[in-house]
């Protein structure tokens, strides 16, 4: 359902605090109250979880969260009182502990007129001893490409536990941007760029009403953690590519602004980075890799300005920035963290190490055939950088530095603290929109393996290079990559994986299209790692 708003309306009617999605028309949307936006959950432990919920009434309500053994709420086993503030967006958190460990429980908040929220579905994590878990992995749904087919598919399975989403749960682009041209019923508010509170909140509630991502959030707790485009495009700890100060105001208040409504309407507490115990199967690490500590990303086109010997610039680009020490993505205070809690898992007897992050870690360099499938039709700027990628290629650099290739030290660093720390690490990644398997490796020893998720609707490779048959643009990746054991780069969809004592299975499934919301066609591409390997099981 496309709904349309009249911003100059909202802004005077006060949409700091905006009414319910639930009706399309702007006059209904002005003055419709109570639960507008479902209800979420996440962040459980094996004795609490935060439950999540949005209520609009007359100034600050305090709601009533009851917590149930069964979905007819004849056995209550805990809850509470909370206020849904005009302050907050009419958002509402609580945190709900003393429950017990490994179970599925149901939630719902009461106003106090009596009417009662949507009834969701969450667990607590197991303790102890534990035989299996199922996550789903989901990164960069960008709505007006299309329907979350995705999330719909994930929501209707039972041998899942947790949803983890590591980031560009939405975009801040305005119409036209990217993409270029809308699916249909698939328009976001605000009609432009989001920049400033009311912007980010809006464009929340629009995402927030989607039905599929609605009932995702209503039947799975989420771990969740931003990438860039919560905040802007390329964003680092100083600024963002997509971040002009001179129009768009100072960076350290759209940053802080972006983090304020993250956490107004996700099913997060206020902690940048944090751990989570999965009895004695896995500890899964969520660290923050973007607006922390990030140093700037680098480009290659720096490595080329005003020289006119390509392969000594590279060359030199490779020896000296691109290889510096300093150069971080979580800065030492959270790396010393992440290093120390690879030693207490290991030491606790936790049989896997699991690193849910942003970006992807495995070492990608570009096929030397990618020159050649350009077509000659291509603008000189296309064709100039497809050269220029090819020529870092043979300097031994990768063509993302966006990604973990940017920062070789950092990524040096975490994986020889996994491997000194004898974990058996998987990395869960996205940000990349195409679907990546890749062993880890440090010092010619293995380190771990990576699961790098595609996009849920934001485009792949496919869209750069339209000429290329997706199979033999993999096959040239693979090639070129030794440690890259599966890409697909041309279809949409999630992760999946199915975690026990001895191995850990993971699953790559591709929604058939995401022109229109059906979840019939699904397929799916597995890889398993055993405990102790440490690198993918030969196919």
């Amino acid at each position: 359902m496309t709904i349309i708003m009249d911003r100059r309306l909202l802004l005077k009617a006060g949409a700091f605090g905006l009414a319910a999605l639930a009706t399309p028309g702007v006059a209904q949307l002005l003055t419709a109250r109570g639960f507008t936006h479902g209800v979420a959950s996440g962040e459980p432990s094996a004795n609490s979880v935060l439950l999540w919920t949005r209520y609009v009434g007359n100034g600050d309500v305090r709601l009533t969260c009851e917590v149930a053994a069964d979905e007819s709420f004849t056995r209550i086993l805990g809850g509470g009182t909370v206020a849904a503030a005009a302050e907050h967006d009419h958002c509402a958190k609580l945190v709900v502990n003393g429950l017990t460990p490994d179970r599925w429980l149901f939630y719902r908040f009461v106003a106090p007129d009596g009417t009662k929220s949507a009834i969701g579905r969450t667990r607590t994590l197991p303790d102890g001893d534990t035989a299996r878990f199922g996550i789903g992995l989901f990164s960069c749904s960008n709505m007006p490409f299309g329907w979350f087919n995705a999330y719909a598919h994930a929501a209707a399975r039972d041998d899942l536990d947790l949803m983890v989403h590591v980031g560009d749960y939405l975009y801040e682009y305005g119409p036209g941007k990217y993409p270029k041209i809308e699916v249909p019923g698939r328009t976001v508010q605000p009609d432009h760029e989001m920049v400033t509170l009311a912007d980010y909140r809006l464009r929340y509630a629009s995402y927030r009403f989607d039905p599929d991502l609605l009932r995702l959030h209503q039947r799975f707790p989420m771990l969740a953690q931003w990438d860039d485009h919560e905040f802007a495009n390329d964003s680092w700890q100083g600024g963002a590519e997509n971040h002009q100060p001179e129009t768009e105001g100072d960076w350290s208040v759209r940053k802080a602004v972006a983090e304020r409504v993250y956490r107004e309407w996700m099913p997060v507490s206020d902690k940048r980075y944090d751990s989570y115990q999965i009895g004695s199967l896995a500890t899964l690490f969520r660290p923050e890799t973007r607006i922390t500590a990030r140093s700037k990303q680098l480009g290659l086109g720096e490595a080329l300005a005003g020289r006119s010997d390509i392969a000594k610039a590279f060359a030199d680009f490779r020896d000296g920035p691109w290889s510096a020490a300093d150069r971080t993505l979580m800065g030492a205070e959270q790396e010393a963290w992440l290093y120390r809690g690879f030693e207490r898992s290991v030491k606790a007897g936790t049989r896997w190490q699991v690193l849910a992050q942003q970006i992807v870690m495995g070492s990608i360099r570009a096929p030397e055939a990618v020159a050649g499938w350009t077509s000659t039709g291509s603008p000189p700027e296309v064709r100039k950088a497809m050269m220029g990628i090819v020529a870092a290629s043979k300097a031994g650099l990768p063509f993302n530095m966006d990604a973990w290739d940017g920062y070789p030290a950092a990524r040096e660093r975490l994986l020889r603290a996994a491997r000194e720390a004898d974990s058996n690490l998987i990395v869960l990644s996205g940000d990349s929109h195409n679907a990546w398997a890749n062993n880890l490796s440090t010092g010619g020893h293995a380190a771990g393996v990576e699961y790098a998720g595609h996009a849920v609707t934001s485009p792949g490779f496919e869209t750069y290079l339209p000429s290329v048959a997706p199979a033999d643009f993999a096959r040239a990746l693979r090639e070129t990559n030794p440690d890259l054991r599966y890409s697909d780069t041309s279809r949409r969809g999630y992760v999946s994986l199915q975690i026990s004592p001895d191995q850990l299975r993971g699953e790559f499934h591709f929604v058939p299209t995401i022109a229109e919301r059906t979840t019939v066609g699904v397929t799916s591409d597995g890889l398993t790692v055993r405990w102790g390997e440490k690198r993918f099981a030969a196919s």
